[in-house]
């Protein structure tokens, strides 16, 4: 391939993701159609003709063109993908032997064990989704996305001292990252440490002040705290997201030790300063 061919692919592609990230899916089919009508082994654009239709919900026709792909060699992002949609088009035994053969692949591919262990917590397997990231970590111990997914994982399955220990590693290798905060504050609601996830939760809101189920955990905090005008104040907050979020605003004063409740709806949104019905 010469020069020129060279910097017009790399043009295409870059053109092809964009399109992607802008959620322009027909666009993004179009340019990786065009550049595998010329170049048909080109693994980039087979990834961006899958996630195009994938986002037009046409996953089942994305799965050739990948298993094409994979055959020509170990590719453990085409590998995990292929074995991703095999499942969610109802081929799960099929998927899942696929993404057992990619974890296999040495160095390993992390996403494809995430994946993986997804798919077994969906079909109710939680032992060994926990075993399988597990062997991952060994692998990686690095990983803090593993060790997320850990956490998820041990809080799914009740074992919330682990997943506390997990995340709170987790959460001193990546103090900043809004979705280890979120974990983390969740189970040290659980283990009953309300100050110490409502800092969680805060850090979180400084980055993202919109995030209403966040401040509706914070509420929760603030609440068992006894800090009921600070918690009564989030709850608002949440409620200026929407009249949707109602039902969450007025679970949480109804489960708080120091909370309230009402037997009208209308009530509870008056209070909360939303609509009455």
């Amino acid at each position: 391939m010469s020069a020129r061919q060279t910097n017009f692919l790399a043009q295409a592609l870059q053109q092809g993701a964009d399109a992607l990230r802008n959620r322009q899916f027909g666009r993004a089919e179009q340019i990786a159609g065009d550049i595998l009508k010329s170049n048909r082994t080109d693994r980039n654009a087979v990834l961006i003709l899958a996630h195009a239709l994938i986002g037009q919900n046409r996953a089942r026709e994305a799965i050739a063109p990948l298993e094409r792909t994979a055959r020509r060699s170990d590719d453990g992002e085409v590998e995990t993908l292929l074995g991703a949609l095999l499942c969610k088009v109802g081929r799960a035994a099929d998927g899942i032997a696929q993404l057992r053969r990619t974890i296999a692949r040495r160095p390993p591919y992390l996403p494809s064990f995430q994946e993986l262990a997804g798919q077994l917590s969906r079909a109710g397997q939680l032992g060994e989704a926990i075993s399988l990231i597990e062997s991952g970590l060994a692998l990686a111990p690095e990983s803090i996305d593993l060790k997320l997914d850990l956490g998820r994982l041990f809080h799914e399955n009740n074992e919330f001292a682990k997943a506390l220990n997990i995340l709170t590693i987790a959460r001193d290798a990546a103090p900043a990252r809004p979705d280890i905060l979120i974990e983390l504050g969740r189970i040290l609601i659980l283990a009953g440490d309300y100050a110490a996830a409502a800092d969680a939760f805060r850090y979180v809101l400084a980055q993202h002040p919109g995030e209403a189920s966040v401040r509706a955990y914070l509420a929760t905090c603030l609440l068992e705290l006894g800090e009921r005008e600070a918690g009564e104040a989030a709850l608002r907050a949440v409620m200026r997201g929407g009249p949707h979020l109602l039902g969450r605003a007025a679970f949480v004063m109804a489960a708080s030790s120091h909370g309230r409740f009402f037997f009208d709806m209308n009530e509870a949104a008056k209070f909360l300063g939303g609509t009455s019905g």
